[in-house]
């Protein structure tokens, strides 16, 4: 088997309504939204002193078990004999649909896994000046950090970039297991009705553990439902001509070294638009509830005239959420 499938357009496109459940246009039936993305004080100079943003493997993050939750019932439902009988037909072609499908979890697990990137991003109110209170305790230093907000308006989306954009959808274990497992069995009823010729089923598995990977990827337990969660994802499948390759690298950190995209904003051929810049994207900037005061208002404007960024101070906000600096008591 070749490390990469021989895609048969005919056959990919047979299968476009599985995405349609995860990048469907009817999550911006609103109008696109704003997405702010919760960070530290440092990470947020480091963003727009250099128009990068760093993508974090998931398999590092927080979403360990999310991912490995998808990852791991998706294959335990693949295996399902009825499954693939239905999808098959014959004994034989179940195992070539099995093997292959085998095949590409040991090639993500072993070569790819490494380099899947998430950029993670929280649904934003447009008259939302403060931030939310759950985000500013998970992931904004608990509220000593920034919220830099987005507008997903202004990204013009390049139909073969290598980076997708989805909004996290949620559900008790029970419900998304229902979720997938449907998603497994209408891929089932679409080969069945394709008549694949037995050396094209590998394609066909590729396709069920792609709809795994991306159902893992943009799945999340309803506990997590408030932080309304969108993602920028890196599908390293998806960059055939290795675009976004030299963007590849790393971080040291408390959890010892992690494998990081370092994306430079800006219009690349065949990934981004030519409109795309940092300037134009950025639509505020809120400084956390436990740090927003007048005098740190007037440290970031200072901040970012030194960096060469005083288009960046109009954006400056101060949440005005009555929450103190962290100390050793919530009472």
């Amino acid at each position: 088997m070749n490390d990469r499938p021989q895609i048969d357009p005919r056959l990919i496109t047979s299968f476009n309504e599985l995405y349609s459940y995860f990048f469907n246009a009817d999550w911006v039936a609103g109008g696109p939204p704003l997405l702010a993305h919760y960070t530290s004080i440092a990470v947020m100079e480091k963003i727009l002193e250099k128009n990068e943003i760093w993508f974090s493997n998931p398999l590092f993050m927080n979403d360990l078990q999310e991912v490995r939750f998808g990852l791991f019932e998706g294959a335990r439902l693949f295996s399902d004999p009825i499954l693939l009988k239905r999808a098959g037909g014959s004994d034989e072609r179940t195992s070539i649909l099995q093997n292959s499908f085998s095949y590409f979890v040991d090639k993500f697990s072993n070569e790819t896994a490494v380099d899947t990137y998430v950029f993670c991003l929280s649904e934003h109110d447009k008259d939302n000046d403060d931030g939310l209170l759950s985000m500013w305790r998970g992931y904004g230093q608990h509220g000593s950090g920034v919220a830099l907000v987005f507008d997903s308006a202004k990204v013009m989306q390049v139909p073969e970039s290598p980076l997708l954009v989805a909004k996290v959808s949620y559900g008790s274990n029970a419900d998304r297991l229902k979720e997938l497992q449907g998603l497994l069995y209408r891929w089932a009823d679409i080969t069945a009705n394709l008549n694949v010729q037995d050396d094209q089923l590998y394609i066909v598995a590729h396709t069920a553990f792609h709809v795994i990977k991306t159902f893992a990827l943009t799945s999340k337990h309803i506990g997590f439902l408030e932080e309304h969660e969108w993602r920028v994802i890196y599908d390293s499948e998806r960059d055939t001509k290795g675009l976004l390759k030299p963007f590849h690298g790393y971080h040291i950190g408390d959890r010892g070294v992690e494998p990081k995209l370092k994306y430079t904003v800006g219009h690349i051929a065949g990934v981004s638009a030519a409109d795309t810049a940092l300037e134009r994207l950025l639509d505020r900037i809120i400084l956390g509830p436990s740090i927003s005061s007048p005098l740190t208002v007037r440290s970031v404007e200072r901040m970012l005239e030194k960096m060469g960024k005083p288009q960046f101070k109009p954006l400056v906000r101060a949440s005005g959420i009555p929450l103190r600096p962290l100390s050793g008591t919530s009472f």
